[in-house]
């Protein structure tokens, strides 16, 4: 396959930003067309930069999605939050993300605001769940939101059903510069199956168990094995916690709640890989390890 001409080809990356739970990780799902960003109820989900690439002919835009800012005192979301902010200095285009309800005072937009006013970078708005919103009352809230910061563009969107993403798309490609092609044109993420497994693991976790208790998990695969004549994906977890209790929490009663975790992330790697996948979970405990570096360190973070 021939390389594209660095002339007409267009070409960047794209620092998808915002408070937390406006749905950035959904967003960034629906613009490649498949999941490679977790996504939940609730807010601090991602921790980690992904890194999914868009791709046309003429162009490829690499998109970093970032945890969501806040205000913070543990290790854990400082670590997060710092990854969030250093991306504005990596890319060509900023992508602020907010939820079309979020108040003008909203103290994580803010702190968001006061780094795009310190930078001239190319600056969207992405006001996202429009499905959500009588129509009449849209205009509004894009006038409340030209007003709290320079943007090059501000575009309505529904991560969740895909309204407004071809205008999205659009005015992305309008703002890339010529350029090379990073990576290959059937590459849609930089993460390996083991980092995606992971993540699906954490999901469900969250979806499953109490509210407290997914910001104490945290999931290390330890084997991956595949069958290419059986079709099959042999997986073994760790799934860490800090406490006692929230073992027994994702443990739960006579291993219910296990049991329940594991199903919802094979059904969900299957779909994915294409393959049948066989997951063992294990509970470990592992005192304080979001507020211990070298622990941190160790989970990936």
């Amino acid at each position: 396959m021939s390389r594209p001409d660095p002339r007409s080809f267009l070409s960047g990356f794209i620092a998808i930003i915002g408070p937390p739970n406006v749905g950035k990780s959904t967003l960034l799902n629906r613009l490649l067309g498949q999941k490679i960003a977790i996504t939940s109820p609730k807010p601090q989900t991602t921790r980690n930069r992904i890194l999914g690439i868009y791709n046309e002919d003429d162009c490829q835009m690499v998109f970093i999605d970032t945890p969501g800012i806040h205000q913070t005192r543990s290790l854990l979301h400082k670590s997060m939050v710092g990854s969030a902010k250093s991306s504005l200095g990596e890319v060509d285009i900023i992508l602020l993300v907010v939820g079309f309800e979020q108040p003008a005072n909203n103290s994580e937009l803010t702190i968001i605001l006061r780094l795009l006013r310190q930078t001239d970078k190319t600056a969207l708005l992405a006001i996202n769940k429009i499905d959500l919103l009588k129509k009449e009352n849209l205009l509004p809230v894009i006038e409340i939101y030209s007003k709290m910061a320079r943007f090059d563009s501000i575009i309505p969107v529904s991560a969740l059903y895909g309204d407004g993403l071809e205008t999205l798309i659009g005015e992305l490609k309008n703002k890339l510069s010529p350029g090379p092609q990073f990576f290959p044109p059937d590459m849609v993420t930089d993460k390996s199956e083991e980092f995606l497994i992971a993540e699906i693991i954490r999901e469900k976790i969250y979806y499953h168990t109490r509210e407290e208790l997914p910001y104490s998990c945290a999931v290390r695969i330890e084997q991956i094995n595949e069958d290419l004549e059986k079709n099959l994906l042999v997986v073994m977890a760790t799934i860490f916690v800090e406490k006692a209790s929230q073992k027994g929490i994702v443990i739960g009663k006579n291993g219910k709640m296990i049991k329940k975790i594991g199903r919802n992330a094979r059904i969900e790697m299957e779909k994915i890989f294409s393959s049948h996948v066989y997951l063992e979970l294990f509970v470990k405990i592992e005192k304080n390890w979001s507020s211990d570096a070298r622990s941190l360190r160790r989970l990936g973070y």
